[in-house]
């Protein structure tokens, strides 16, 4: 039998704990092998931690546990380095360095041209760079994918993806001047762009309205649309991008695709988010771990039926409607699939370039709010000279 793959964390908090060991701890390939956290072990353990997510070495006291980033990136026998902290640039490089396959958090970095840095020093180095964009694992966009590539949308005209957030409580400390790494087009945008992206390809033009409703005059959003349009065979096709904090809802919208053939219309949420962070650090192995309540399930309209089971025919419109079954939201086959591809079995799900394309896109989406314009596609530009500062991984 293969032995399992040897992970290094780099930080101990929300992210490692919340969206990176759930979903690595079921798997037996994957062994939780070292951390990299600066605080020292408690004097007494079976204490209550001083800090939100305690210390890795009373939650995993068989890992190795170092305290700098020269003793961790030294030892030969971490095969791959996923970055958790709010340094991604920095670690990223360094584990690179190192000869370590890497995972960074999203957002990637804080400019594509960093990121064109870093995926070239990856390529130098002959080790796999890849981003965790779990969102495309999700339940609900699972399912629009699996309902797009089957044609049961036909051909898709119009696409509404949204991240909708009421009130988040984590803008109320965001600053009033904008850097690149800021606002929440960086934060929940990360996921959705990388999500029209996956379905759409690099758009022709970016057009974008960026907005400050957490009740402070800031350039840093925490509002945003962005539109972003296509050419050749995709002409016709319109994607809109959007979060908006001030949205008084139950479920929230998450999608709605318009096609020549069908509508698929989503409200709700995937629950994998929720569970992990009501259970840090433990395994997500629950057979129904993924599954959506019924009721969540997203609505799609055909002009011919797709499915028999979810679907009936409507007389007065003519259409065949159902609530079509969400299929399981999966966070654990983002390691399933890195296993097989650092043993050279697959390509990696998210690779690094898609993820600088929506780096890109927010970075247009900054020109296009400043400009009052629609934006071209390009993939060098001025703005990317402009200083980055750090910022903490989203986990959302």
């Amino acid at each position: 039998m293969t032995a399992p793959i040897k992970i290094g964390f780099v930080g101990y908090g929300f992210s490692t704990n919340c969206f990176h060991l759930p979903f690595i701890l079921p798997n037996p390939e994957l062994e939780v092998y070292a951390f990299l956290q600066r605080a020292a072990p408690p004097s007494d353990p079976s204490q209550p931690p001083g800090k939100p997510w305690g210390h890795c070495t009373v939650d995993f006291p068989e890992a190795k546990h170092y305290q700098t980033s020269g003793d961790f990136f030294a030892d030969k026998d971490i095969e791959l380095v996923i970055v958790c902290n709010h340094a991604h640039e920095e670690f990223v490089e360094k584990a690179l360095r190192a000869g370590k396959h890497v995972i960074v958090e999203k957002p990637f970095v804080n400019t594509s041209a960093e990121a064109d840095r870093l995926i070239a020093l990856a390529k130098e180095r002959g080790k796999i760079l890849t981003v965790f964009q779990n969102r495309r694992l999700d339940s609900d966009f699972r399912t629009l994918e699996y309902l797009a590539k089957h044609n049961a949308l036909g051909t898709v005209l119009e696409a509404d993806i949204h991240f909708d957030f009421p009130s988040p409580g984590w803008v109320n400390g965001w600053g009033k001047e904008y850097s690149p790494g800021q606002g929440m087009a960086f934060g929940l945008g990360t996921h959705t762009i990388d999500q029209a992206l996956t379905l759409f390809g690099r758009p022709a033009s970016v057009t974008a309205f960026l907005r400050s409703n957490r009740g402070t005059e800031s350039e840093i959003d925490d509002t945003y649309t962005i539109i972003l349009q296509y050419a050749g065979e995709q002409k016709n096709l319109l994607v809109t991008i959007k979060t908006a904090i001030v949205t008084h809802m139950k479920d929230q919208l998450r999608f709605w695709a318009r096609g020549t053939k069908g509508t698929y219309l989503k409200f709700g949420t995937c629950p994998q988010e929720a569970k992990a962070i009501a259970a840090p650090g433990q395994p997500a192995s629950a057979p129904d771990y993924g599954l959506e309540e019924e009721r969540i399930w997203g609505t799609l309209t055909t002009t011919n039926e797709f499915d028999s089971e979810s679907q009936s025919y409507d007389e007065q419109s003519k259409l065949y409607i159902g609530k079509y079954p969400s299929l399981p939201g999966w966070y654990r086959g983002y390691y399933e699939n890195i296993v097989a591809a650092i043993r050279g079995d697959a390509e990696v799900l998210v690779d690094p370039e898609t993820a600088r394309d929506g780096l890109r896109v927010i970075e247009l989406a900054r020109r296009s709010h400043n400009e009052g314009r629609t934006v071209p596609w390009s993939d060098q530009s001025s703005e990317l000279a402009l200083p980055s500062r750090p910022k903490a991984s989203t986990g959302h």
